[in-house]
């Protein structure tokens, strides 16, 4: 009798065990929301940053799956608009990647400053984590402007409390090899540099999320 009931004890503790490890592994959903640079501009399918971005946390063992929110031509002013129904339930953490079109629009910097604000306050409202990608002002927009513009997302950073990525295009900007004929977009060994340079940091913010959700 004794031992049918320590082999019921060994049985249930295993089976516990088990479902524990299951949901220990589950899925972490991010989303990779933007304007071309992330939705992967001109190139062919899977080539794109949350594509590859994903293989690459995978070939490390990380279980992740980031689903491309990119939208060629985005502002800060589109995003906002569709940041509610672009990230689905069920997400658990958003690659925040906008301000490029912006910049490049001459568009105020205060005025993106306040959009990505609302954004990130959604999103934490909603219980998502958030990386902030920074963007930097092309030159031909002044040293007034970048003064202006470059310094919003460190801001945002330390007032939500979120992580921050200076900047996308980090070993992709100044190298003509590395972007298309148009000389603004990766070409997709520009990707691989970018995803190169940022997966140390998506790994992290991935691993504070797990900490969170186990």
């Amino acid at each position: 009798m004794r031992f049918k009931v320590a082999a019921l004890q060994f049985t249930v503790i295993a089976v516990s065990l088990i479902f524990t490890g299951a949901a220990a592994a589950r899925t972490i959903n991010l989303v990779g929301f933007g304007d071309s640079l992330m939705a992967g501009y001109q190139l062919p399918p899977g080539n794109g940053f949350p594509e590859k971005l994903q293989a690459a946390l995978k070939a490390k063992g990380l279980d992740v799956a980031i689903a491309n929110a990119g939208v060629s031509g985005d502002t800060t002013t589109g995003g906002l608009a569709r940041i509610d129904w672009s990230v689905p339930d069920g997400t658990d953490g958003v690659i925040l990647e906008l301000g490029a079109n912006d910049a490049l629009r001459g568009i105020p910097p205060e005025e993106s400053e306040k959009n990505l604000d609302q954004m990130i306050g959604r999103l934490k409202q909603r219980g998502i984590a958030v990386l902030l990608v920074g963007m930097m002002a092309p030159p031909n927009m002044g040293a007034d402007y970048a003064a202006r513009f470059n310094p919003i997302y460190r801001k945002l950073s330390e007032k939500h409390g979120v992580r921050l990525y200076d900047f996308f295009l980090d070993g992709v900007a100044l190298d003509a090899g590395l972007k298309l004929d148009d000389g603004m977009h990766p070409n997709a060994r520009g990707v691989d540099v970018m995803v190169e340079k940022m997966e140390a940091d998506v790994t992290n913010f991935v691993g504070t999320i797990s900490s969170v959700k186990k």
